[in-house]
């Protein structure tokens, strides 16, 4: 399974901070994977109750397995549909897990209903992301999916969410490295987990493939430093009420 968290490690930081958790706060994590972020909220929000939820059971037995506080759940849900209550929680937070709803406008709507103020970390377009222009590009082929961007272009993303019924939207950019690995074999073998490179790899005939491979190899050598394979990175962090 690839680690979200370690190629957060640069990026959890900032977000950390920008969520404002506090003593006493009822909070939800949506999208909230492998946990890491419910985790470090509820470190902050104790003895506030957070849960988590998200589509995948399997990030989510992930999650519970490294947990052991008593005031953190988890709940397997889509967050778009979900009945929380009315104002069942002080802060929704979520890391990269609010760009792929179907219909974003009733989603955020949803959670405006659940949560009182909400902090997003969200990707800015791929053209401003390393990482996704230079991996596809070294393999050769056509983007798979852009629905990881979808709230990248920060007018799209302010008219959902006033569309929602959010007041006010805030936009920061954030520009941090992406973490693949400490060396180039680890980021490949990193890079081979993740759906986009196995869908361009596998359209490929057999004498290409094995060229894209080298190409990956060569690629991540170009970004290796002391700190591991980085690439650059560019999100925005949205907070509305």
């Amino acid at each position: 399974m690839f680690d979200y968290d370690a190629e957060m490690r640069f990026l959890q930081a900032r977000f950390r901070a920008a969520c404002g958790v506090q003593s006493g706060d009822r909070v939800l994590d949506v999208g909230c994977g492998g946990g890491q972020t419910t985790r470090e909220a509820a470190a902050d929000a104790r003895p506030g109750r957070v849960v988590g939820v998200d589509v995948s059971e399997r990030m989510l037995a992930h999650a519970r397995r490294h947990t052991s506080e008593g005031h953190v759940s988890y709940l397997l849900a889509d967050a778009a549909t979900y009945d929380f209550g009315p104002a069942a929680f002080e802060v929704g937070i979520s890391r990269f897990g609010v760009m792929f709803f179907a219909d974003p406008v009733r989603a955020f709507a949803n959670l405006r209903r659940a949560c009182e103020r909400l902090v997003i970390m969200v990707w800015q377009p791929r053209a401003a992301n390393e990482w996704a222009r230079v991996i596809p590009e070294t393999i050769g082929g056509d983007f798979r999916d852009d629905s990881p961007f979808t709230l990248g272009d920060r007018d799209v993303a302010r008219d959902v969410l006033t569309s929602a019924g959010f007041a006010d939207p805030t936009f920061t950019a954030v520009h941090e490295r992406l973490y693949y690995g400490p060396d180039v074999e680890s980021a490949y073998e990193n890079l081979l987990r993740l759906r986009e490179p196995q869908a361009l790899l596998a359209e490929l005939a057999p004498a290409q493939a094995d060229r894209a491979r080298e190409a990956l190899r060569a690629m991540l050598s170009a970004h290796d430093n002391d700190d591991g394979i980085l690439f650059d990175s560019a999100a925005w962090i949205i907070q509305a009420v």
